[in-house]
């Protein structure tokens, strides 16, 4: 038995390892890393009153949340990405509850993963996902909000005075930040016109098949267990991606004194990684073929526009501070990454999807949890997630539990759950993480019932009665706490 374990333990390991480094080849660059580069902007561009406008904690409930909501469905991508942007409004001085608004719903029903949902799914079970991540992401955010009022208010008060900036952004700014999310946008949505490749060249790189080859034996290929495993272009991006590092440590941790070398050798390494990272790259026998793709020339334009903004049209404040706060987030947040898809790929060597059909094959409160528990330890990038949702219905998941697994799997991720609490503290993190359950296992229950045969009118009173009851909780708690102060302010 000891030897069994003792031989099981390498096996782990090296499972997180490649989970790791394919996580790193695929998803950082043209996904985290523009996220970070957002965040950053949004801490030392915009000023905290156009936040606090439309977010803060003083704004109208029916303006914050419905804001954060739609920002949700319209900027991230995947949990990885919207983890940076959700620490730059938090620190910007948004309010806790649009915060956690759009922490919730952004993973789960952007518009890439609701079209992947229901092209594979079936818009049934899209539907369902936007509609139930939306209502319920705005009650967890109601229910943070009222929950750590006190600490959210002082929060705010301290927040005034920590930001570079004035009162508005100016043209450069603006501009700047909208090519960000034009990167972020062109990099990461797969569209026809994007990957499609318009040119290409093949380099007489011989070993390069055999390299891909060797590659696909060291880190596993298995898209059905969601083993993305790395390719030629992958390992390269990780070298890239490790001189970045280097570069940057010299470059921007004292930046707020000046710029140095390093600074503007960082900063271009970035910009020719992601030009690196958006081609199309193929292996084989007699060499490297290499496709100029859609997303390359969109990719390469924005690198273009943003170093010209950041060397000549930003002032020097803001442009110290946009590195600092960059640097900063990545200091922050990247560190845990790593060590929750670490640990997600051991976790996952241990889990056998083949458990799902006895453990969550009927729409039942412990079919719908175990979901939300395969959501946690089974996290899976978007574009990978909805063919592994795919799996489990095979297996002979519940659509009931798959879509309580969808709903979780980007909010509740080990990573996801490591990083939030960083941001927010621990405490407001494991709140998050309760309430986040118990929604997404009420949401598989709702729609699973709509599947099961329950008329849609039932299901649509189901969903209207858990509102209700959640929106009277929160009002009765509210006035409570109402009496309270005036108690106090009597005494």
């Amino acid at each position: 038995m000891i030897n069994d374990i003792l031989n099981f333990l390498p096996q782990l390991f090296y499972s997180g390892l490649g989970n790791l480094a394919a996580y790193l080849a695929a998803h950082v660059l043209l996904c985290l890393l523009p996220a970070f580069y957002i965040a950053g902007a949004m801490s030392a561009l915009i000023p905290k009153e156009s936040v606090t406008r439309y977010l803060g904690r003083d704004t109208p409930k029916f303006i914050s949340y419905p804001a954060a909501a739609a920002a949700g469905f319209l900027l991230a991508v995947c949990s990885c990405t919207v983890i940076p942007l959700f620490a730059g409004i938090h620190k910007k001085g948004a309010g806790i509850g649009p915060a956690i608004t759009f922490l919730f719903v952004a993973p789960a029903v952007n518009i890439l993963a609701l079209s992947y949902t229901g092209t594979v799914l079936g818009m049934d079970l899209a539907i369902a996902r936007l509609l139930l991540a939306v209502a319920f992401g705005i009650g967890v955010g109601l229910i943070m909000a009222l929950t750590f009022r006190k600490s959210d208010a002082a929060r705010a008060e301290a927040a005034d005075n920590m930001f570079v900036g004035g009162g508005s952004m100016s043209r450069a700014a603006v501009v700047f930040l909208l090519a960000l999310v034009f990167l972020l946008v062109v990099g990461t949505f797969q569209l026809d016109f994007l990957t499609a490749g318009y040119a290409q060249l093949t380099l007489p790189l011989e070993g390069a098949g055999a390299f891909q080859d060797f590659l696909h034996r060291l880190v596993p290929f298995d898209p059905s267990r969601g083993e993305e495993g790395v390719t030629v272009q992958g390992a390269l991006l990780i070298g890239m991606l490790g001189l970045i590092g280097l570069s940057a440590w010299k470059g921007l941790e004292n930046i707020l004194d000046g710029f140095n070398t390093w600074t503007w050798i960082s900063t271009g390494l970035v910009g020719i990684t992601l030009m690196i990272a958006s081609l199309g790259m193929t292996p084989h026998s007699s060499g490297l073929t290499v496709a100029f793709t859609g997303k390359f020339f969109g990719v390469s334009l924005a690198v273009i526009v943003l170093g010209w903004i950041l060397a000549t049209q930003l002032t020097r404040t803001e442009a110290q501070g946009f590195l600092w706060e960059s640097w900063r987030f990545v200091k922050q947040i990247f560190p845990l990454l790593v060590v929750g898809v670490f640990a997600v790929g051991m976790i996952r060597e241990i889990i056998q999807p083949e458990w799902i059909q006895t453990l969550a094959g009927s729409n039942t409160v412990f079919g719908n949890f175990i979901g939300v528990v395969f959501g946690v330890f089974m996290y899976f990038p978007t574009l990978v997630e909805v063919p592994i949702a795919q799996m489990f219905l095979d297996l002979g998941m519940h659509r009931g539990p798959l879509l309580a697994y969808l709903i979780s799997d980007p909010e509740l991720s080990l990573q996801s759950i490591l990083l939030t609490a960083s941001i927010i503290g621990r405490l407001k993190a494991w709140v998050y993480v309760f309430w986040v359950s118990i929604f997404s296992t009420l949401s598989g229950l709702i729609y699973g019932a709509w599947v099961n045969g329950t008329s849609l009118g039932i299901v649509v009173l189901y969903l209207l009665a858990s509102l209700a009851v959640l929106g009277v909780g929160l009002w009765l708690a509210e006035h409570r706490q109402q009496e309270k102060t005036v108690s106090v302010s009597a005494d």
